[in-house]
């Protein structure tokens, strides 16, 4: 059911059918992808195919992190079919499904040389409630873009870069022209690290990944520290607003300062004490402080295999 993959199953069957020693199986619920990676591991599957989008590798992640050490794991490739595929463009894979399918297989065949790269997974963790692995994060803002759109854009049937544009777009319009309830709403909060309360009070949004770039190419982070989880957050309050996200998703944020609302910064932990809704992946989940804040932490990393070494950066 990714967002990719429905105009296209005809063309994807043809090419898994060229796939030398190889099963596939086709999922449309989280119970059905859970079974899938079962009867794949049981069967000693020494590299498991993802073709899906966030929302579909996320789930993979999950079920593999619940079930089996990560030095059991079979090595992963990802198919971008979602209607974002964030993951995948990371990593150099882009084109449509069927397109990376045969590169795959060519690889596969010993016809191109295959790029081992390693990424690092997000965990967040909520007392109470069951682990959510991902490789993005959004709250505020971004959340609410998110959820919003799943029920609206994609009853449009656009997908890929051009859907995550739109929603950009029209909550940035909205947040610059000064709404600031519903879907506007900021989200009250405090950042924790090491253990120290950082920062604390209304922001329009914060994420976090371990992903080195998002979606264009975007690299909106400039921290310089050497760990894995890159975070940026935006105050609700800041300075020069037009102007200052212009240079943060152009990648020139390392001009943007703190005492103006800006803030970004490298880190293998974060907790934050919030109460409201978050996305990992397109997924959207519920934080409650009730129990203590929610912790993200970087675990891994875990390999990925690209089939074409001149679409990554190794």
């Amino acid at each position: 059911m990714s967002g990719r993959i429905r105009k296209r199953r005809d063309a994807i069957r043809h090419e898994l059918t060229g796939f030398p020693n190889a099963a596939s199986r086709e999922a449309t619920s989280a119970a059905e992808i859970n079974a899938s990676v079962d009867a794949f591991l049981q069967e000693d599957t020494d590299l498991l195919v993802i073709v899906g989008g966030d929302g579909t590798v996320q789930a993979v992640l999950n079920h593999l992190f619940t079930t089996r050490p990560m030095a059991n794991w079979p090595v992963l490739t990802v198919v971008p079919g979602g209607t974002t595929n964030m993951t995948a463009l990371d990593m150099g894979i882009h084109g449509k499904p069927e397109h990376v399918l045969r590169k795959l297989s060519k690889c596969l065949q010993g016809r191109t040389l295959p790029v081992l790269l390693q990424r690092h997974v997000l965990c967040i963790e909520q007392a109470g409630a069951a682990n959510v692995y991902g490789m993005f994060f959004g709250i505020g803002l971004i959340a609410r873009a998110v959820i919003f759109s799943q029920g609206r854009i994609k009853q449009l049937g656009v997908t890929g870069e051009v859907y995550s544009a739109i929603i950009m777009l029209g909550y940035l319009a909205g947040a610059l022209m000064g709404r600031r309830q519903g879907a506007w709403a900021p989200v009250q909060m405090s950042v924790i690290e090491q253990g120290i309360e950082l920062h604390h009070g209304s922001y329009a949004f914060l994420f976090a990944s371990t992903l080195d770039r998002l979606l264009f190419g975007m690299r909106p982070y400039w921290g310089r520290e050497r760990e894995p989880l890159h975070v940026t957050f935006v105050r609700q309050q800041r300075k020069r607003p037009l102007r200052s996200l212009l240079q943060l998703l152009s990648g020139r944020g390392s001009v943007l300062e703190e005492r103006d609302g800006y803030y970004s910064s490298n880190t293998r932990t974060l907790e934050l004490l919030v109460d409201d809704e978050y996305i990992v992946d397109g997924e959207s989940y519920r934080a409650t402080s009730h129990g203590g804040p929610l912790r993200l932490s970087a675990v891994g990393p875990i390999n990925f295999l690209v089939a074409d070494s001149g679409n990554a950066d190794s």
